[in-house]
């Protein structure tokens, strides 16, 4: 018996500055009932960038016999003692994968949760843009860096980060209009953000 499916499509996008980090995520989360293969088909034609709006989104499930629930009210980002914590959710097939960023002045962490185990893949330091989605939004993200961003300020990154998500909504369903964004000054510790999170 098939069971809701839900999935945070999702956006998360964060610079990590000299002087400073932001981060900023979508609120989106759309839980889908019916077939599988008909789900996959849906969440594939989502995340390549085939359905724009809200309506077709709506249309294109009810053609295909999935019933959907969009909300947008789901906090994917927050600020914890100078560390800015993001977390997206890929699925891929039944695989499901939480990817975790975490965030401070000059430095980032990326990490996988998978059945609740938490493993580091990935470190860097400033000046970086990070994006974690699905494909057409990473894909935006990153031509809005590399057409938009010359270097600057935490402020510039605010405006450019605000600027890609502005976007991003406006090209796909898979995300929604309104977003959460969190700076921080601190150089705060990272690993035990992450220490505290392992332990659950």
């Amino acid at each position: 018996m098939p069971g809701w499916e839900v999935c945070l499509m999702t956006l998360v996008i964060a610079f990590i500055g000299k002087q400073g980090a932001v981060m900023a995520g979508d609120m989106r989360e759309i839980a889908f009932f019916g077939d599988d293969s008909c789900i996959e088909e849906l969440e594939r034609e989502l995340y390549n960038g085939l359905i724009a709006s809200d309506d077709e989104l709506k249309g294109r499930a009810s053609e295909i016999g999935v019933t959907i629930r969009v909300r947008d009210d789901k906090a994917k980002v927050s600020q914890r003692d100078g560390v800015l914590i993001g977390e997206v959710t890929e699925t891929d097939g039944s695989a499901v994968a939480k990817k975790r960023l975490y965030a401070t002045r000059g430095s980032y962490t990326i990490a996988e949760v998978i059945d609740s185990r938490l493993r580091v893949t990935r470190r860097g330091s400033a000046s970086n843009f990070v994006v974690l989605g699905n494909n057409i939004t990473k894909q935006i993200a990153n031509q809005c860096i590399q057409g938009a961003w010359e270097g600057g300020t935490i402020s510039d990154a605010i405006r450019l980060i605000m600027l890609t998500m502005q976007i991003a909504a406006s090209v796909t369903a898979s995300v929604s209009r309104t977003f959460i964004l969190v700076h921080t000054d601190l150089a705060a510790n990272l690993g035990s953000a992450i220490e505290q999170d392992s332990r659950g």
